[in-house]
């Protein structure tokens, strides 16, 4: 089974706690991408989607000059570059994610998603079944 370094992304773009909620915006336009990793140096302290940025942000009438960890993720589901492919995929099907950021201790190393494994043959059964268990859930309207 592949090692999560394998087919992650390791060119992640990142905003800063110092960045508000329209620059996040506008970046997640700009790379055509629906999360952003959150940092603090080279520590990753949050995540944030453009569904955090519509229902924590837009439906409870903030700015978007609204500090960034007022709407990000900050209790966030890791893994380590070494785990394989098959425990990425347990990991997003058990807690309903689309993207898993790779740490190194707690420095952002990249991100893998849904759409990572998509693009791969996958030999384990395991692996797609949890991925097809998100996929369905999500398309269903189902959200953890």
């Amino acid at each position: 089974m592949e090692k999560i370094r394998d087919i992650m992304t390791d060119d992640v773009e990142c905003c800063t706690l110092l960045d508000n909620v329209f620059e996040v915006a506008v970046k997640m336009k700009e790379l055509n991408v629906g999360a952003i990793p959150i940092v603090d140096g080279d520590k990753l302290v949050g995540m944030i989607t453009d569904r955090d940025i519509v229902v924590r942000g837009v439906a409870e009438k903030h700015p978007g000059s609204t500090k960034v960890e007022e709407v990000m993720s900050s209790k966030l589901v890791t893994i380590s570059a070494d785990a394989t492919a098959k425990e990425a995929a347990s990991l997003m099907a058990e807690h309903q994610i689309r993207r898993l950021p790779v740490v190194e201790g707690d420095k952002l190393i990249g991100i893998v998603s849904l759409g990572d494994f998509a693009i791969r043959k996958m030999s384990d059964d395991q692996a797609k079944v949890a991925l097809t268990e998100i996929s369905e859930q999500n398309y269903n309207g189902v959200q953890h």
